[in-house]
């Protein structure tokens, strides 16, 4: 199964040796120097971080999401999740359904909204979370030991869910584990229904996790932000 079928049929697809162990490592020593404020889970609009955005539009990165999405999409948000022997946080099932705002605008089908950290978000509709990929760049080894991510294969076609539904497919379908080495990519639809455990060691797990729209215009009238 070729790369876009797999993300088009499973919702995601796993590229190992996008980066280098090496591009990886520089990646962390520029973002430690820079000191950003980070939260328990991490960083979240990494976006205005240089080097972060850099490895956002490396055709290596950015190239996946336009194999998908079409020659347009860019990113316009990332969030750097962090765990470590201090932070072992886990996160439930759910779907990413918020999408960051230039301004509220009242729109049938969009909501509820929110802030954080004086962005707008709202929840968007599946017409225009299809047009969205995510790319979940793996800067450590993600093993069953760190929490990595968890994916319910398919859920993605399935529309935006109700917290019930979702459980209730946790229930029913075979989860399945992303495990990545360093330097590869998971490129995943929000709307895939995943989650991930309790980190069980102290290996760190860093993950960047990139979000491209297939062009500015995908929730027209309402404009994206671009989260830098």
């Amino acid at each position: 199964m070729t790369f876009c079928e797999s993300v088009e049929n499973a919702g995601f697809s796993v590229v190992p040796g996008v980066l280098s162990t090496e591009c990886t490592r520089r990646l962390l020593k520029k973002i430690s120097e820079l000191r950003p404020s980070r939260s328990r889970a991490g960083i979240r609009h990494a976006l205005q971080l240089a080097p972060i955005a850099e490895i956002a539009h490396l055709p290596l990165v950015a190239g996946l999401a336009r194999e998908l999405l079409g020659s347009k999409a860019f990113p316009f948000h990332a969030t750097l999740f962090e765990k470590s022997s201090q932070s072992k946080w886990l996160v439930v099932w759910h779907q990413d359904t918020a999408l960051p705002l230039r301004q509220r605008v009242e729109r049938s089908g969009w909501g509820p909204w929110s802030v954080k950290e004086g962005v707008v978000y709202a929840h968007a509709p599946a017409d225009a979370l299809s047009q969205v990929l995510a790319l979940r760049v793996h800067l450590d080894d993600s093993v069953t030991q760190n929490g990595p991510l968890r994916v319910l294969p398919g859920t993605h076609a399935m529309g935006v869910l109700s917290d019930d539904t979702i459980h209730e497919l946790s229930t029913q379908t075979p989860p399945v584990e992303c495990l990545v080495p360093t330097g590869g990519v998971v490129a995943m639809r929000p709307l895939l229904v995943h989650a991930s455990s309790k980190s069980q060691s102290d290996i760190p797990r860093r993950v960047l996790h990139i979000e491209y729209a297939a062009s500015d215009s995908i929730a027209a009238p309402l404009e994206l932000a671009i989260t830098s």
